[in-house]
């Protein structure tokens, strides 16, 4: 279940070695997102993410919603 943090526990994990992961289409991605954060598409994660990501470090995925 995806646990919803605060900016500031975003950056401090970030600081920690965590992986950022934007989960939008790839052309949104290529549109704009954070800085160092990897494009893994929600649709892709279950067979990408194994792959790409660090199991050892914590992972933070993001899309951009309403605000």
């Amino acid at each position: 279940m995806p646990t919803p943090i605060t900016r500031t526990e975003v950056i401090d994990l970030l600081a920690q070695g965590a992986q950022l992961v934007d989960v939008l289409p790839a052309a949104e991605y290529a549109d704009e997102h954070l800085t160092g954060a990897i494009s893994i598409p929600l649709r892709d994660m279950e067979t990408r993410a194994p792959a790409e990501l660090d199991p050892a470090r914590p992972v933070i995925v993001y899309c951009w919603g309403p605000q």
